[in-house]
């Protein structure tokens, strides 16, 4: 038996919103659909929540959840027609039809806290690039020990160009990847996003989200040749040895990122 808590805001028992959990023997607590309604909660081995009406309302919560690390798996019950908004950036584990029968919740209960416990067993994943790190199990991102206060899009623009270092992404992809199939907006959305995520890394630090001219955005991994921050710069060459100025460099470097771009698409 295991020990379940159900969000919701509707003034009926978890039978009504679920109905198959009366023929199951988990225990069942029932509390607000709230953020701060779970500070007071006990944990649970699998968290509910009621996504039957108020969709906009339920994803923000879901995402919230999600953000501080519930260490259980997110489970939304959901309408047949609240299927089609479910996206992956709601940040949930898995997906229940109110109408489900017992053995599919069941199963779906016992599945979800299986694949929590192999993730637990197997350890948080942690993208380490220099003095940043991204922890994808507290959804949150360090830069030399210091928190980032990053939104959820911010942290997953991040994460996804974090994962795949180097590489070029167009504005397209990106918007793709991080905010899904269904987002209508335009690529200047992405620009803002880079912008923001620039301004909180930092003068010293913003350059790890690099523009690639008519292409996008990459990763970029200092060489470990690099000198650090800190280091004196180097000396100035020698009279009569021509130096090709930062303008010259950028165009070299935007013409090799758009070749990788082109390899990467």
């Amino acid at each position: 038996m295991s020990s379940l808590l159900l969000l919701t805001n509707a003034l009926q028992p978890s039978t009504e919103v679920l109905p198959a959990l009366g023929l199951l023997l988990h225990s069942v607590r029932v509390a607000p659909a709230e953020g701060p309604a779970l500070v007071d909660t006990p944990g649970a081995d699998v968290i509910l929540i009621d996504g039957r009406r108020d969709l906009p309302q339920v994803r923000s919560l879901c995402q919230l959840l999600r953000s501080t690390g519930p260490g259980c798996p997110l489970v939304l019950v959901v309408t047949e027609g609240g299927l089609a908004a479910v996206t992956a950036d709601w940040g949930i584990d898995d997906v229940l039809l109110d109408t489900a029968g017992p053995a599919e919740v069941e199963a779906r209960l016992r599945l979800a806290m299986g694949r929590q416990q192999i993730t637990v067993d197997d350890g948080p994943m942690e993208i380490r690039n220099g003095d940043l790190s991204v922890d994808e199990a507290t959804y949150s991102a360090k830069l030399k020990g210091r928190v980032l206060d990053l939104t959820f899009k911010e942290f997953e623009l991040l994460k996804y160009l974090a994962q795949h270092p180097g590489r070029v992404f167009t504005r397209a992809q990106l918007l793709q990847e991080v905010w899904g199939y269904d987002y209508f907006g335009g690529t200047r959305t992405v620009d803002v996003h880079v912008r923001r995520l620039r301004a909180k890394l930092g003068p010293e630090h913003d350059s790890l989200i690099g523009t690639v001219r008519n292409v996008g955005y990459r990763f970029v991994t200092p060489e470990k040749g690099d000198r650090p921050a800190d280091e004196p710069a180097k000396a100035a060459p020698p009279h009569g040895e021509r130096d090709h100025g930062p303008e010259q460099a950028s165009e070299h470097e935007s013409a090799e990122a758009a070749a990788l771009a082109a390899r990467n698409a």
